[in-house]
């Protein structure tokens, strides 16, 4: 339980300063201008009392009750201190020092010898080199910096401590209330996911904030995100993320499959809501905490200005909502009670003239309008009247509607007042309108979630597991995936010109031939792919022309033959590949295949295992879906077997760890009902080893 980090009987600081400008004094002081509830104990062998609190020398002569100590020391001194808390029955420590992990291989050791004394005494530990907690509503504050949040509904947890005191000075200026603030510092133990199960957990918490720069467990962090998410609202700011430094196969998928992808693609599963800034992470929140979640992504703009609602427009429109369509019943009832030139379509534009009589009368119509889900109400700064009392009427409008409510009054030095009424309204409020876009783009995607399921999994295809691994052994991919009914087209492995001819004939023609070697794997860039070849003199020239080619553009390269394979025709190239990701383990991969993949990204991804309706989701959001239901004049194609081939990759993602990775490009899809082959396999293994084997 971490429970007790927020709500400790008991204090002690092991290091309490009396000098103010010590971090040990700043704690104590926290404690007591916060008026924390429980006892605070000072340990400082030399101090007889420090504000107004006896000071101890030793852990051991601190009385009951005493379940919190908070280890405020240089890094070199923390190891016998906290073995003392672990024989005084302590069973939860904050340890704020620095000069841990962060500091190079000797700092990591000291951190490993705090990490084993703490297992011993079965302490949990929160840090090192962290800020503390802060719980607003205990009151409980130890950290060490100046001031504290009201208190609030959001909750946010963060492995930088700079954020945390960023975040807690934005607070107070921003008028925010927090319900909860962890600093997790080098997370030795206590850890981001189990932090948001805590944060579940508490009563006061509406939505879980989180800044993220790596997660300790993909597959638990997973897992516990989505319980808590059907819960709470989770939005994570994710740092870092560009290219990831792990070495992949050089492949379509490992290359498509990058940092910012995957975890896209893990907070999409979870239910996490994902903000792109520091900024728009609390916005999510606010919307989040505040508003009622819409029943659709359909929105109703209010202005009194042209210019801010068209900016409105562009922004919503830019993060996937739309514009409601009036009813016309609504249309007439403005028409009668606003000002003649008013605008009736959306959005509803009453003009620089009205007041706060004429937006409550037209907000409270478009709220009543079936067709409407949300509404953003905007004003440009005026002069005639004052922004609290239009602040006043949004918040008594929202109140009787079931439906989210977000403003932007415009500006900042004259709207002061109005901001104190909107938030304890409950009113999110923007400075400029394109910020009401992402908050209420995330309210969807999670009304959108919280409708949705994975589904059912499929059942496991029933394989000859030794088969299967003997083809892996011998890195035979392709009929590896045979064992699952994964198809390739009619191929053989020709020697020399006459075997290739030879091979043509039996499998019928045209064909194509493509050259064979571990070492190359895109063989169009070296002129080793030739294609409809309809009879021998073609095939007989293509392999010499194959040979030539690589000698030219290849030098060097190893060709263990010439592959002969049927050609296919009026169909669709669709990449489907899994991977095997550091953090989260197993990922399936599907979009638009052929040659030019890595140059239209057009990828979805998802963690294995995969059901069916969650393969369809992944395939419609990507133009190949589209493609596959049928295309300016192209036929549909064959979707039921291509999500057929994602649900087996999957189950082979999970039943076959040593595989690292493993595509299918392009995994050619015929007409409806006709099937879909695997046309070109490329696997790799744990140790890395290749094959370009169809």
């Amino acid at each position: 339980m971490l429970s007790t980090f927020f709500n400790p009987r008991g204090i002690a600081i092991i290091g309490a300063s009396r000098d103010p400008h010590k971090l040990g004094y700043g704690i104590i002081r926290n404690l007591v201008e916060h008026h924390y509830p429980g006892a605070i104990y000072p340990l400082n062998p030399v101090a007889k009392e420090i504000l107004g609190h006896k000071c101890y020398a030793n852990i051991t002569q601190v009385p009951d009750p005493l379940d919190l100590a908070i280890l405020i020391i240089p890094a070199k001194l923390a190891a016998d201190p906290l073995t003392q808390c672990g024989e005084r029955g302590i069973k939860h420590v904050i340890v704020a020092s620095g000069g841990f992990r962060e500091t190079g291989p000797q700092g990591k050791a000291l951190e490993e010898r705090l990490y084993q004394i703490a297992r011993k005494y079965q302490m949990r530990l929160l840090g090192p080199n962290c800020m503390g907690v802060i719980d607003t509503h205990i009151p409980v504050n130890t950290t060490f910096m100046a001031g504290m949040p009201h208190a609030g509904d959001i909750g946010f947890l963060s492995q930088s401590g700079a954020m945390v005191a960023a975040v807690t000075d934005w607070a107070r200026g921003a008028g925010v209330g927090f319900s909860r603030i962890v600093s997790l510092g080098n997370q030795v133990d206590v850890n981001e996911t189990e932090m948001l199960t805590a944060f579940a957990e508490d009563h006061q918490t509406r939505v879980i904030t989180a800044y993220i720069e790596g997660i300790t467990d993909g597959r638990a962090f997973i897992d516990t995100a989505e319980k808590v998410a059907r819960q709470k609202p989770v939005v994570v700011l994710k740092a870092g993320l560009g290219k990831s430094g792990a070495k992949a196969v050089a492949s379509h998928t490992g290359a498509l499959a990058g940092s910012a992808e995957v975890y896209q693609a893990a907070f999409r599963q979870s239910g996490v809501l994902r903000a792109r800034t520091m900024e728009e992470l609390f916005d999510l929140a606010r919307g989040l905490a505040w508003q009622p979640l819409p029943e659709g992504n359909r929105v109703a703009i209010l202005t009194n200005a042209g210019g801010p609602g068209i900016l409105a427009v562009d922004a919503l429109e830019a993060a996937g909502l739309t514009l409601a369509t009036l009813s016309d019943q609504t249309r007439d009832y403005l028409r009668a009670r606003l000002p003649g030139p008013a605008s009736l379509a959306n959005p509803v534009d009453i003009l620089a003239g009205s007041g706060p009589g004429t937006y409550a009368i037209a907000l409270d119509a478009l709220l009543s309008d079936p067709t409407v889900d949300a509404a953003l109400v905007i004003q440009a700064p005026q002069d005639w009247f004052l922004p609290a009392s239009l602040a006043e009427v949004i918040g008594e409008v929202a109140a009787v509607h079931h439906k989210p409510v977000l403003a932007s009054l415009m500006g900042l030095a004259s709207i002061d007042q109005a901001l104190t009424i909107l938030h304890r309204k409950r009113i999110p409020n923007f400075a400029f309108p394109e910020g009401a876009a992402a908050p209420l783009a995330a309210m969807v995607a999670r009304k959108k979630w919280l409708r949705g399921s994975a589904g059912v999994l499929p059942a496991t295809k029933t394989v000859d597991q030794q088969k299967a691994r003997n083809y892996l052994a011998q890195n035979h991919f392709a009929d590896f995936l045979g064992e699952f009914d994964i198809q390739g087209p009619p191929t053989k492995l020709a020697q020399n010109a006459r075997e290739a001819a030879q091979i043509a004939g039996e499998i019928g023609y045209p064909v194509a031939l493509k050259l064979f070697s571990r070492e190359r794997t895109h063989k169009t860039d070296i002129g080793a792919l030739k294609l409809n070849l309809e009879n021998r003199e073609a095939v007989l020239a293509a392999y010499k022309d194959i040979l030539k080619a690589v000698e030219k553009n290849a030098p060097g390269t190893t060709i263990e033959g010439i592959l002969v394979q049927k050609m296919l025709s009026g169909g669709q190239e669709v990449i489907v590949g899994i991977r095997r990701d550091p953090q989260f383990g197993p990922l399936v991969l599907v979009g638009s295949g052929g040659v030019e993949v890595e140059l239209l990204r057009d990828v979805e991804m998802a963690i294995a295992p995969i059901g069916e309706s969650q393969a369809q989701a992944m395939l419609d959001a990507t133009r190949a879906g589209t493609r596959l239901n049928g295309w300016r004049g192209t036929p549909p194609g064959d979707r039921a077997a291509v999500i057929e081939v994602m649900l087996r990759m999957s189950q082979i993602a999970l039943q076959f760890p040593e595989i690292s990775e493993l595509e299918i490009n392009p995994l050619y899809v015929l007409p409806e009902g006709k099937g879909a082959f695997a046309v070109d396999v490329r696997g790799a293994k744990e140790g890395g080893y290749e094959s370009t084997r169809v």
